[in-house]
């Protein structure tokens, strides 16, 4: 099982990827948007020609667990993903609250100048937020609830 997490902004789409066994998720790229169409064929073509079978899609929930403006705007990114599947990918939506954070802390802890975090921050914030997700797939063995929030 091969999966993407996407980290949705308004700009750009952080992609991770995780390895063959589903096991521990890497950075892969920064997308630059240009719609909602064309970013969810993008990801569609992404994700065939790395042969993933889910898409994790991190949803910016408020600090009190409700979805905001931010998250109504992930939501319609999911709605264009789903019109735009060609074969059969799932899609899971999990909760992304501290993941641009914890990518800020982790890079800053790398020491990488402040251009270098800018350019790789979506990224590493999507590999939080499949990491999470994979983590908790593996712990349930692999039954029951299939998203976050």
């Amino acid at each position: 099982m091969r999966a993407l997490g996407l980290d949705v902004g308004s700009k750009t789409i952080g992609i991770a990827i995780s390895d063959t066994s589903g096991s521990f998720a890497s950075a892969l790229k920064t997308h630059r948007r240009s719609g909602q169409q064309p970013d969810a064929l993008a990801i569609h073509e992404l994700a065939a020609s790395h042969e993933v079978t889910t898409v994790v899609v991190g949803l910016p929930l408020e600090l009190d667990g409700s979805e905001g403006h931010r998250s109504r705007r992930v939501r319609a990114f999911i709605r264009a993903l789903e019109s735009a599947q060609e074969h059969e990918v799932r899609i899971v939506v999990w909760d992304e609250r501290f993941s641009t954070a914890a990518a800020e802390r982790t890079l800053l802890e790398a020491d990488l100048s402040r251009k270098k975090r800018k350019r790789h921050i979506d990224a590493v914030a999507a590999q939080f937020i499949l990491q999470g997700w994979l983590d908790y797939e593996r712990g349930k063995g692999g039954e029951g609830r299939s998203s976050g929030p």
